[in-house]
């Protein structure tokens, strides 16, 4: 007979058995399992001398296998065209890192710092806008009708020109560049996840309705009690 017990303090966790006859007395099974008990608790307390709980973290020599989640409609922009950008990412952390169709992506390293690392840049290659959130972006493209400001890695949105501030905007361009940062609000994201920006919605209403460049209010009495 080969048997083999596993547990912990509490009792046995796991029994393999092998028998070269058919069957054994139950007295055998209950010796057997009796001795085992003594020898599993005398072995754990010269664990605990050594180490009496788990260690807050492993060694920093262990490897680290950690897996993340995303959203599958992302894994494009942490390829990137031909593998460039994940190829960027395994280069600088030295981590490796395998992705699958599900949004599931697994890194392997042998260094704490070279994870993070790996999980930060990925995270910022992923992260989603979301509506009534203010984020501080670039303006990748001018329109007459508004600017397109890229607000977060592959993520832009149309700030309309009744968008930029309570008064009214003649010419977008006298007021913007390319390339210019502008501190934005998203405040609408539609079904096919295109972005509605405002700038003025972080700004107070301090025109006057003598500014000639303002607006005139549909409503005649708009300004009367105020």
């Amino acid at each position: 007979m080969d048997l083999k017990v596993a547990g912990t303090e509490k009792g046995v966790t796991a029994i393999q058995m092998d028998l070269k006859v058919p069957s054994i007395p139950v007295e055998i099974l209950k010796e057997g399992l009796l001795r085992a008990r003594d020898a599993r608790l005398k072995v754990l307390s010269k664990m605990k001398e050594v180490l009496a709980q788990p260690r807050p973290d492993i060694s920093s020599y262990a490897p680290r296998i950690i897996h993340i989640m995303i959203n599958p409609e992302k894994l494009g922009d942490v390829i990137g065209p031909a593998g460039k950008i994940i190829k960027k990412i395994i280069a600088q952390t030295n981590a490796k890192i395998d992705i699958e169709d599900s949004g599931k992506i697994t890194i392997a390293s042998s260094n704490p710092e070279s994870a993070e690392k790996a999980i930060e840049m990925i995270r910022e290659l992923t992260v989603e806008a979301e509506a009534g959130k203010i984020y501080t972006g670039k303006i990748v493209r001018l329109e007459e009708y508004g600017a397109f400001i890229e607000i977060l890695p592959n993520i832009v949105g149309l700030l309309h020109i009744s968008e930029i501030a309570h008064q009214r905007t003649r010419n977008i361009r006298d007021v913007f560049k390319m390339g210019q940062t502008v501190r934005v609000k998203v405040m609408a994201i539609d079904e096919d996840n295109k972005l509605k920006l405002s700038k003025k919605a972080l700004e107070s209403n301090s025109y006057h309705r003598s500014d000639p460049l303002a607006p005139k209010p549909k409503n005649p009495d708009f300004y009367q009690n105020r």
